[in-house]
């Protein structure tokens, strides 16, 4: 509990001295609406990634269905704040787009989580089409021309708090007893149950509680872009956000923001770059693989004490 504690606090700590180092920067003019707008896509990619991170890395359950959940919250956001004036519209459809996401999880999880590997990857990239392909033709969301002009109630700082609230909430279940439940799945299921602890309970938590991050990050997607539209979250979107949960390390929540941060920055970079853009990231991320094939940080964690130790470590070296 102290540990927790401790922790808490300098998570706490650090984003607080984030929050205001980023305030300070756009005040002086240093941060432009450029590089504000990247920072949102960064945020907004944290939150994608490391409750994706929770299901594959802690569970080990591999799912490629958490563009449909986004797409449950960006389209409960569109179609609520476009009725309901006012931020509380905005804060109202986030909870709805959260329910919405872990009920539709649920009627997913509980039939689809019975399969291991490739097959439960096949099954939740499934239901994700089966979701987009709902809302292309229903009319209440505008079909395949999606929905415009959504009221702007998102913007960097509410992006940037609710990258901290789901990070938290996240790190505190993975280090509760509950959270190494679910990591005792991930390492031997057969040994997990010996035990005592109810597998498919934990593996159906893990799933929920990813699905509804996931429409947390739509929402704020829909509200800051005030446009959106079925195509968006097709397969690619869930592979993308795989990209950054595989380029942190699997089983890494600091990973997973070094990644985001770090192809947020190179995607911003070569938007100069015309055609050769994507040929130039796809080499990158080739290359980052080849040198860390088990991703920028693996399973470890990036922490004050660690970073501390090394470069003490090195002072005596030298």
């Amino acid at each position: 509990m102290r540990d927790n504690f401790k922790y808490n606090i300098t998570w706490l700590i650090i984003m607080a001295a984030g929050f205001y180092m980023i305030n300070t920067l756009i005040l002086v003019g240093i941060v432009n609406t450029f590089i504000e707008n990247m920072l949102v896509t960064i945020g907004i990619n944290i939150i994608l990634a490391t409750g994706l991170n929770l299901v594959i890395g802690f569970a080990g359950q591999f799912s490629l269905g958490h563009a449909g959940f986004m797409a449950v919250g960006a389209y409960a956001t569109a179609i609520i704040t476009s009725s309901v004036s006012g931020g509380s519209g905005f804060y109202l459809s986030l909870i709805v787009g959260i329910i919405l996401s872990v009920v539709i999880a649920l009627i997913v999880g509980i039939p689809t989580l019975r399969l291991r590997g490739d097959y439960l990857a096949i099954a939740t990239m499934g239901a994700a089409e089966i979701i987009r392909i709902v809302i292309n033709n229903m009319k209440i969301t505008g079909g395949a021309a999606g929905i415009f002009n959504i009221p702007q109630f998102a913007s960097w700082p509410t992006v940037y708090i609710m990258v901290c609230i789901t990070t938290i909430v996240l790190t505190n279940f993975i280090h509760s007893r509950d959270g190494r439940a679910v990591i005792a799945v991930r390492e031997d299921e057969i040994a997990a149950e010996s035990v005592g602890v109810n597998v498919f309970k934990w593996k159906l938590a893990a799933f929920v509680f990813g699905a509804a991050t996931a429409a947390i990050a739509g929402s704020l997607h829909a509200s800051y872009l005030q446009t959106i539209a079925p195509s968006e979250f097709g397969i690619m979107e869930s592979i993308s956000i795989l990209i950054i949960v595989v380029l942190g390390g699997i089983g890494s929540i600091t990973g997973t923001f070094v990644a985001a941060i770090a192809l947020g920055v190179i995607d911003t970079i070569l938007q100069n770059f015309g055609a050769l853009r994507m040929v130039i990231y796809a080499l990158a991320l080739i290359l980052i693989m080849v040198f860390k094939p088990s991703g920028l940080l693996g399973t470890k964690e990036l922490s004050i004490k660690s970073i501390f130790k090394k470069i003490k470590s090195r002072k005596e070296v030298i």
